[in-house]
Order: C-alpha cells, then sequence, then structure tokens
C-alpha cells in the first residue's frame, strides 16, 4: 500500500475494471521480454489508471499477478486480482467479471482457491482458458459454488449492452429475479461499459433501487489500447485493497463517479504540531472534504482543534466558553517555544503555509518566504468558521454578536479597524481639547504670578536696575528668541521628514513601472505625473538643506554667545559700580541676577497669557472638530451596520426557518449598563441616567446637543454633566451595540430548547455554502441522533465537495453516516497524542470507530443483535 497518495485520506482515483494481460490468449505483447513488467505498469500510467483489476478470460496466473502487483506499487498503483468468466447463461454465455479478496491465493497453505474455482466450474472442458469458452453453470450456481469457499468476491457484469452481455443474452424480467435473490444481489456491484440510453432505462425500472454502480474497464487487448476510451470510472478510496474497492462501488451514490471530483474551494492540506508538549512532533494530513477527530475525553482531539483555530487567528467570540481553558490546554501541549505550522490550498490551488509560535503572531510564507500582509481568513483560506464546544447552545447574554460575527467572518476587519482608528482620532481631539481647558484654568494663576514678579520689578527698578543693566537684559532676551527659534526649525524639520517619509514609498516605485500593453499611453500619463514628483523632490532637497540651515543657525547662536561672553566683564564692572551707588545710599540686599531672572519669567507669563487668551478660540474649534469626528465615527458604524444587514440578507434568503432581524444600535440595556457602572459612587439617579438612554442614540449624540440634555435633566444637569465630563473619552469612543431578533419558526430562538437552538443554528449555518472551511468542536451536543442524521448528515454529505468539514465528535453517525474521507483516531500514551489516520474503508479505522464510539465489538454485535429483532417485518 502507498503511504503517500493516502495520506489525506479517501481519494478519487481512476479505476480499470477489465484490464487483461500476456497471460491472457487474446493478449498481444510486442515489446522486449525482460521489459514487460515496466512496460504494462507504465501503460496504465500513461492511462491515469491508479487501481485496475486483472481480468483474463476464465484464467488466473498467480505468478504472473503477483510481480505485476509488485512493479506497480512502486508507481503508485494498486492491482486486483479478478477474472473474466463465461457464465453458461442466455444464449451465448454471459461474461461476467469475478473479483477476488487476496485469500483467495495469498494464504497461509499456499492454494491457489481461483484456479481451484476455474477447474470446478469447467470440469470436463479442455482448453477453457478462450473468450469462447462457456462455463458448466449458471449465474446462480456460480455464486453458490463461490460461496461455498467462504471467501470474499464480487462480481460485474462485462459490457453489458455487447454481445455475450448481461442485458444482451438475459430478459429484464430474468435480471430482476437474479437481483431479488439475496445471496446473488449481495454479490452483484456493478455493470461495465453501460452505453445504450434506452436499455439502461429499461433495467433501472426493472431494478429500481437494486440498480448497481455502473463502472468502465477498457477491455483492450494490447498496452497501446489501454488510453483510448471516451468513458472513465473514478472511486473514492482509502487503499488500493479490495475492502476498499467493494465499500465504494456499494456506497455508489457519493464514491462512484464518472468524472474526476475537483476542488475549487479553498482548504486546509496539513498541520504540524513542534514543541516539548504532548502535542509536539503530531502531524495530520486532511482531506478537502470531510474530517473527523475521534478519541475518548482527554485524547487530545479538541486540543487539535484549538490548534488549528489559533493558527488561523479565528477569534473566540466574547461569548465563547472555557477559553482560558483552551488557551491553557494548547500551551501546555506545546510548552514554551512550540509552534504550528499549517499548509493550506486557496481557492486558486496556490500553496500556502502558514506558521505561528506560540505566544507569537501568524506568519504566512509562500515558498518558504515570508509574505507580511497577506489575510490568512480571506486570501488564503475564504471564511472559516469556528465554534467550540457548547457555542451552537449558548444562551448568555451577547451571544447573538458572537454568531453575527462568525456569520459575516473577515467582512467586517477592514471596518472595524477604520472604527478603532476613528476612535483613537476621538480621543487625540479630546485630550488636545483637556489640554486647552487646563491651559484656561491655569491663565488665572499666570496672571496672579505675572503680578507678583511686576511687584518685586517695580521694587527694583525705583532703584534704577532696568536702566543700568538694560543692555545685560537685551542680550538675554536676544539668546532666549535665539534658542526658541533654532528649536522650532528643528522641530519643523523633524515633521517634515516624517510626513515626507509617508509618501515616499507610494510616489518612487511608481516612476519606475513600465507597462508592457501600455507604453505609449503610460509615457504621456508619466510626462504629466513627473510634475507631481519633481515637487516632491524639491520638497525632500528642501529638507535636506534646512538641516544645513539649522547647523549654521547652531553656530551664530555659538557666535553671539561668545560675543556674550566677551562682554561679561563689561557687565560684571556696570553691576560693581552700580553696587557701590546703591551701597552709599544705604541699599542694600539687592543683586543683579535675581533681576535678570525676574524679567525672563515676567516675559514667559506675558506669552503664556497671550496663548491662554487664545483659548477661547481654540476650544472652539476643537470642539468643532469633536463633533465631526464624532460624525464621522457615527458614519462608521453605520457603514458596519450595512455589511452586517447584507450578510444577514443573505442568511435570511436561504430556506430556512431560523431569521435574524438586525436593529442599528438597538442594544439600550447595554447602553445603560454601561452609563451605570462609569457613574457609580456618583449618586446620580437611575432615573436621571435611564432618561439620558432613552432620549439618545448614543453618548455622541449627548455631547453633540448638551442643551437638550439640560431641558430634559433639569436640576439634576450640573451633576450629570461633571460626571459625563470626567468620563468623555471613556463615553464619547463607546459603540452601542446593534440588537437582533433571532427567531426559529416565528418564535424567539431564546425561547427553543437548547437541542433546537442548536439545530437551528447548525442547520442555517450549513445552509448558506458560504464558508469553505466549518470547523467544530462536538457538534452533536445537544442535538440528537435523528436531527444529526436526517438534517446534519444528509447536508454535510451533499457539500462536502465544496466545503472541508473539521469536526471532533463522539458520535458514530458523523464519520460513518457522513462517510468521512479523513478519520483521525486520538489516544493520549506514553505522554504524546498519537494519531492513526485513514478513511472509512480502512479496516484500522473502522475497528477503532467500533472500540472508541461504539464500547467495543462485544457491545457492537450485542446492539446489532438486539436491532435485528427489532426490524419491522414486510
Amino acid at each position: 500500500m502507498s503511504q503517500n497518495i493516502f495520506e489525506s485520506g479517501g481519494t478519487w482515483l481512476k479505476v480499470d475494471f477489465h484490464l487483461h494481460t500476456r497471460a491472457d490468449k487474446e493478449f498481444e505483447y510486442k515489446g522486449e521480454e525482460n521489459n514487460y513488467l515496466k512496460s504494462y505498469v507504465q501503460a496504465l500510467s500513461n492511462a491515469e489508471v491508479s487501481l485496475g483489476v486483472i481480468t483474463n478470460h476464465n484464467k488466473f496466473d498467480k505468478e504472473e499477478f503477483k510481480k505485476l502487483r509488485r512493479t506497480a506499487r512502486k508507481s503508485e498503483i494498486g492491482l486486483l486480482p479478478g477474472i473474466e468468466l463465461s457464465v453458461k447463461d442466455g444464449h451465448s454465455g454471459v461474461h461476467t467479471i469475478v473479483v477476488f479478496s487476496d485469500d483467495w491465493f495469498d494464504n497461509k497453505s499456499q492454494t491457489n482457491h481461483i484456479q481451484t474455482f476455474l477447474s470446478h466450474t469447467f470440469s470436463g472442458i479442455e482448453n477453457f482458458e478462450y473468450i469462447n469458452s462457456i462455463s458448466n453453470h449458471n449465474i446462480e450456481q456460480t455464486v453458490e459454488i463461490l460461496d461455498d469457499y467462504e471467501l470474499d468476491y464480487f462480481l460485474i457484469f462485462a459490457h453489458v449492452d455487447a454481445d455475450k452481455g448481461l442485458w444482451k443474452e438475459l430478459r429484464p424480467g430474468r435480471i430482476s429475479a437474479l437481483f431479488n435473490k439475496d445471496t446473488i444481489r449481495r454479490r452483484i456491484l456493478g455493470f461495465q461499459k453501460v452505453r445504450t440510453k434506452e436499455n439502461r432505462s429499461k433495467i433501472q425500472k426493472a431494478l429500481g433501487d437494486l440498480y448497481p454502480a455502473e463502472v468502465e474497464g477498457c477491455d483492450a487487448k494490447k498496452l497501446e489500447d489501454f488510453s483510448i476510451r471516451d468513458t472513465a470510472t473514478y472511486l473514492k478510496l482509502g487503499n488500493f485493497d479490495f475492502e476498499s474497492v467493494k465499500f465504494a462501488l456499494k456506497n455508489k451514490m457519493v464514491r462512484v463517479s464518472n468524472e474526476l471530483v475537483s476542488y475549487n474551494h479553498s482548504y486546509i492540506r496539513k498541520i504540524k504540531f513542534e514543541g516539548a508538549g504532548a502535542l509536539g512532533g503530531t502531524q495530520i494530513n486532511l482531506s478537502p472534504e470531510l474530517n473527523t477527530l475521534i478519541g475518548i475525553r482527554g485524547s487530545g482531539k479538541s486540543t487539535m482543534i484549538e490548534g488549528i483555530r489559533y493558527v488561523l487567528d479565528i477569534p473566540f467570540g466574547d461569548k465563547a466558553t472555557d477559553i482560558q481553558y483552551k488557551k491553557d490546554l494548547l500551551a501546555e501541549m506545546l510548552q514554551s517555544g512550540g509552534s504550528i505550522t499549517l499548509d493550506a490550498i486557496d481557492g486558486h490551488g496556490q500553496p500556502y503555509q502558514i506558521r505561528r509560535i506560540l505566544n507569537e503572531e501568524p506568519q504566512v510564507l509562500v515558498n518558504g518566504i515570508l509574505q507580511p500582509g497577506v489575510f490568512i481568513r480571506q486570501t488564503i483560506l475564504n471564511n472559516p468558521v469556528y465554534f467550540g464546544q457548547k457555542d451552537l447552545t449558548n444562551t448568555s447574554e451577547g451571544f447573538d454578536k458572537d454568531l453575527i460575527n462568525k456569520l459575516a467572518g473577515d467582512a467586517l476587519v477592514e471596518i472595524q479597524k477604520k472604527i478603532k482608528q476613528g476612535q483613537q482620532d476621538i480621543t487625540n481631539v479630546i485630550k488636545q481639547l483637556q489640554n486647552q481647558t487646563q491651559n484656561s484654568l491655569q491663565g488665572q494663576e499666570w496672571e496672579e504670578k505675572k503680578q507678583d514678579v511686576e511687584f518685586k520689578l517695580n521694587i527694583y527698578q525705583k532703584h534704577g536696575f532696568g536702566k543700568q543693566l538694560q543692555k545685560q537684559i537685551d542680550f538675554d532676551r536676544d539668546e532666549r528668541r535665539l534658542v526658541q527659534g533654532i528649536e522650532g526649525a528643528k522641530s519643523y524639520l523633524s515633521e517634515l521628514h516624517d510626513f515626507l517619509g509617508q509618501f515616499e514609498g507610494e510616489l518612487i516605485p511608481l516612476t519606475s513601472y513600465q507597462s508592457k500593453e501600455n507604453k505609449e499611453f503610460f509615457e504621456d500619463f508619466f510626462s504629466v505625473y513627473n510634475l507631481l514628483h519633481q515637487g516632491f523632490d524639491d520638497i525632500l532637497r528642501i529638507a535636506s538643506e534646512g538641516q544645513s540651515s539649522v547647523e549654521l543657525l547652531e553656530k551664530k547662536l555659538l557666535a553671539f554667545q561668545q560675543k556674550k561672553q566677551a562682554l561679561r566683564e563689561e557687565f560684571a564692572e556696570i553691576e560693581r559700580k552700580f553696587a557701590s551707588e546703591l551701597k552709599k545710599d544705604g541699599i542694600v540686599g539687592f543683586n543683579s541676577d535675581e533681576f535678570r531672572q525676574l524679567k525672563a519669567s515676567l516675559e514667559r507669563y506675558e506669552e503664556l497669557l497671550k496663548i491662554s487668551h487664545r483659548g477661547e478660540e481654540i476650544s472652539t474649534n476643537l470642539n468643532k472638530e469633536l463633533e465631526i469626528k464624532l460624525n464621522d465615527q457615527n458614519n462608521l458604524w453605520l457603514r458596519e451596520y450595512h455589511i452586517i444587514q447584507q450578510v444577514l440578507d443573505k442568511f435570511n434568503q436561504v430556506d430556512s426557518p431560523l431569521k435574524i432581524e438586525p436593529y442599528f444600535k438597538g442594544d439600550k440595556e447595554e447602553m445603560f449598563r454601561y452609563v451605570q457602572d462609569l457613574f457609580r459612587g456618583s449618586r446620580i439617579r437611575e432615573t436621571t441616567l435611564r432618561k439620558i438612554v432613552n432620549n439618545f442614540a448614543d453618548f455622541g449624540a449627548l455631547w453633540c446637543n448638551k442643551e437638550d440634555a439640560r431641558e430634559y435633566l433639569g436640576n439634576s444637569f450640573e451633576k450629570f454633566w461633571e460626571n459625563f465630563e470626567e468620563n468623555l473619552n471613556a463615553l464619547l469612543t463607546w459603540q452601542v451595540s446593534n440588537s437582533y431578533k433571532i427567531e426559529y419558526y416565528g418564535k424567539a430562538l431564546k425561547d427553543h430548547s437548547l437541542g433546537q437552538r442548536a439545530s437551528a443554528l447548525l442547520l442555517s449555518l450549513l445552509n448558506q455554502k458560504d464558508f469553505d472551511v466549518v470547523i467544530i468542536d462536538q457538534p452533536e451536543d445537544d442535538l440528537d441522533n435523528q436531527t444529526i442524521y436526517n438534517d446534519v448528515i444528509k447536508l454535510i454529505r451533499e457539500l462536502k465537495l465544496k466545503t472541508q468539514f473539521i469536526f471532533a465528535t463522539h458520535n458514530a453517525n458523523f464519520p460513518v453516516l457522513g462517510d468521512a474521507e479523513q478519520i483521525f483516531a486520538c489516544e493520549f500514551l506514553d505522554d504524546k497524542i498519537q494519531v492513526l489516520s485513514g478513511s472509512i474503508d480502512c479496516p484500522e479505522i473502522q475497528q477503532r470507530i467500533v472500540n472508541v464510539m461504539e464500547g467495543g465489538v462485544e457491545a457492537f454485535e450485542k446492539r446489532k443483535q438486539v436491532y435485528e429483532g427489532w426490524k419491522p417485518k414486510k
């Protein structure tokens, strides 16, 4: 068995049910003797056949078959043993393909039971290994003889429309009689090479639901003809063995196709966990269709589901259950430094790799190269949706909002980024407004300090300090102005460089663009565009030259300071003479340093007061700007609502009894609770807060309509507004949630039972057919088995060609009746999570399902016996 071709479980493969070999007397091979095996396998490969059935006429060459099979397996091609048997029935015999399990020839006794059977059914007939030889037994007798061996096999009637085909040799009534015999019917699994619509219609009418699978086989008599065919058969197989093929034919509606099934949706291909914990070293390969993780509690299946959610960075939702437990569990199972690597295929077939180290952000790679800025849940996987345990039956407050976010997927990502930025813009304006208010309050303090400084200066000036020290004071003022000018220039250049940096990356790359199809157009376009670019270059040059100007200004400042320093002795002499004159007049306790400091303080307070006097105008402008920002934010909230509305319109169009109706800013109770929490301890009455919530759409509307609030609140207004301004940023950036009315069959969903809630949500979710990947941990919680099979399973089987499902489950209906392409049997063993994987047609997986999900073989058999006794009588 190839481990590679089936690593993702059930796989659609081209199968040829009618192959002949050199052992057949009708087969012609002209190639080299030593090259026959390789040539045969190469011919199968050229015909894109992945599994073939060797069906020589009335003959089975055991040694040739085993050699061919060994050679084929090296090329990932499987072969099954069979014969094309000429059964004595009808007018000229009926060619019937018998496909055998390996037990017929590969057994402890080394007995070739196929040859024994042939010798029996052709007893007394010489040279029966020819196409025209006919056995001694009809179809019923042949089945009886084969059944006597107590070894497994099945029948396919060959070229049914042609000579010696079943439909040509037997009448529909006789065929119907055959199929009505249980011993016969259970062995007939296919009609090969159906070509006539009229005959097909007759047989389908005669057999009804008993009509078996239609299959193809080339029936070629030489290698060159293997690829000559106009139709083909594809089976979904989990192995190259007899049991898998038999299982596929018995489940023909979901495992047999005349076209190769392809996938146009995005899906996860494999996941690898690395780390020192129990999950480290585990790798699982997923099918694009239905994947189920099974195992007892604590076996690790839910941890792997959480790992998938984590690497895809899908939010839990605010109301999800056991969030911290899941985070802690994943951290424990990976441990520090652990990582998860997920391989995915987008809807165009492009492979991606997503890697996330524990407690770090996910990274996206293509061909091993990091791809910053790629959206995982948009560009790679289209709308993956996740539900954890009990999420479908969550009844906590706010569950409806979590559900809407799941339905909307990443449709809200961009608008929510803009909302977040809008909130930051509002915060910035509020800070400026609060700073301005603080400056206005400081104006009075500055005025008082200015008056104090003027009083002290008057004392100095009475004694002539201003006149005698004027030159030194002027130099001090000049130096302060020079320093202030240079600092302003530095700040201007810094801001200019930051501004230019934002656009340099956008303008420069465009100028280097070269069009292949529209060269002349772009030359004309760039003739205009380059004028803009030249202006940008001029600004860059000015910014660069500005730095040189600042350096020159700093040199000039240094020269001025040196000039001032050179006058130090002159200033000192003036101060000494002045102090001596004062002393003669009996005046002591004054010094020039204090006087100069007072003059500098007076100048600073006068500048601050000028700013303060402009504060009223600035505050007015900031208030206007805040109103604009609040209006912009409200428009963003409305755009978000319209996106949600579009999602729900599509959701409600589906023929489902579950309907969701949104209301913009409808959650008034949440608004009341929010302001109540903020104002707790303020002694503002609940009735006052209720008036605010009932009369204003949100707190931004309240801010913009202050006088209306004064009218509503009366004497309570001043106290309320004081508290409102203390919590201004928290209130103006808070978004009033939309509310949702969710009804199921016209009745509020919350009033239904948990089982009905879960059924309604799951079925409506699946009916959307808009999610490429659906991840659910234990979807069967609170669902009854009848609902699971009649509704959920049937819908999954319908959708899985277009949707990848990943379920962790304890319910056998999902893997068994869902016909799971890939099943992961999880087990916690030796401090590690061990995983056995395979399709539902793999015996080892089937055994795990019986042991884990049915309570073991004994319990399974006892239930089977009980159910057999309960069968309704016909």
